[in-house]
């Protein structure tokens, strides 16, 4: 039995990144790659700058093609669900700032058909309906309008099989269930779906760099494997690790153990309440040994989204954590410092959600690059 096990669609065990990336055969970002991004962007986003975002498949080449003029564009995407939690929109956030900072073509792929071909119990047009939710919790980060093309598989897909297609005839049967893990009781839906996810990678004839979570790497390395053999370049990853539940427990935040989650609709109280209730300390059981003892951030929940995310001030939160393992800080105070800054953020993701209504169309369909998309079929 696996100590963790890491899947297109489920993640379990205490994950060890190091031994993820020996047997993903990806690459750690060093000190180097990030001072190289750095000098480019002017600046490192927290999400780097803590290590959140910490492997990658030919990142260096990615900032080469920038530096020689040739330019690359960017891909992730979302499998729709009932309601997105702060986890979800972690690679959204760090995707539009390389969008930002680069000024380069986003593409999100909203897998509508895949949500429905992987779960059982749910209907296509439940999927397709929890992706007009999802996409606007996605316009609400604030992508340029006119170099980002938001599209559901099941709307676009006439676009996209002509590609979808060749590669599908480049994979086999035994690599993809190799890949993935699939038996005889596998649909088919699901094994000719991989060739989909592939397809946005090769929207353009430049180098793509798709910031996602490490546990969708498998269908870059299918995509790296015949990429070449159509006329397309390797795409390049860049990894992020998995956004803990407040249980403090092993895996990843999930929207099947609602308790333990974070939605981005969460009111004010029900944050509290979560925090206060759910996640996990690291301090002593009374306050007369966390005094004496202190207390250890590298367990505690409340800190570790401070430090991945929600505290992006490098003194501040090394203050923090100085207080905490002095024992100076208390953990109900260490919860109120996350409560305050979750809060907030919520609250103005709410309000960029209702201003992004009127943008989805943008983004789908009437936006410089939307309009360009739907006008395209592959030779």
């Amino acid at each position: 039995m696996p100590e963790f096990e890491v899947t297109p669609w489920e993640v379990k065990g205490k994950v060890d990144y190091d031994k993820l990336i020996q047997e993903f055969g990806t690459k750690r970002i060093t000190p180097e790659l990030k001072e190289e991004i750095r000098k480019l962007a002017g600046e490192l986003h927290v999400l780097l700058r803590r290590d959140v975002f910490f492997s990658h498949r030919d990142l260096d080449l990615v900032l080469q093609d920038h530096k020689a003029g040739k330019g690359f564009f960017l891909y992730t995407g979302r499998g729709p669900s009932r309601g997105m939690h702060i986890g979800h929109l972690i690679p959204f956030i760090f995707t539009k700032w390389l969008q930002d900072v680069f000024k380069v073509n986003v593409y999100i792929e909203v897998t509508d058909d895949e949500k429905f071909l992987q779960k059982a119990g749910y209907t296509l047009e439940e999927t397709r309906e929890w992706a007009k939710d999802n996409i606007l919790d996605i316009a609400a980060v604030g992508f340029d309008p006119d170099r980002t093309f938001i599209f559901l598989d099941t709307e676009y897909i006439r676009n996209m099989y002509p590609l979808a297609v060749k590669v599908a005839k480049k994979l086999t049967f035994n690599e993809v269930r190799a890949t993935f893990g699939f038996n005889e009781s596998t649909n088919i839906g699901l094994l000719f779906y991989p060739a989909l996810q592939i397809v946005p990678t090769m929207f353009e004839k430049r180098r793509c760099l798709i910031p996602a979570g490490i546990d969708q790497d498998p269908y870059w390395r299918l995509q790296r494997d015949i990429a070449e053999s159509l006329g397309y370049y390797k795409t390049a990853a860049i990894h992020s690790k998995f956004f803990p539940p407040l249980s403090g427990v092993e895996g990843k935040m999930s929207s099947s153990l609602p308790e333990y989650t974070i939605y981005l609709t969460d009111e004010p109280k029900t944050v509290r309440t979560k925090i206060m209730k759910y996640a996990f300390s690291g301090g002593q059981p009374t306050i007369e040994l966390h005094r004496k003892y202190g207390g250890n951030p590298d367990i505690d929940v409340s800190f570790q989204y401070l430090y991945m995310f929600f505290e992006p001030d490098d003194q501040k939160i090394k203050k923090i954590e100085e207080e905490y393992r002095s024992g100076k800080l208390l953990t109900g105070e260490l919860k109120e410092i996350l409560i305050e800054k979750l809060n907030e953020f919520l609250e103005t993701h709410r309000q960029r959600r209702e201003e992004a209504k009127s943008l989805v169309d943008k983004y789908m369909y009437d936006g410089e690059l939307a309009r360009e998309m739907w006008r395209k079929i592959h030779e």
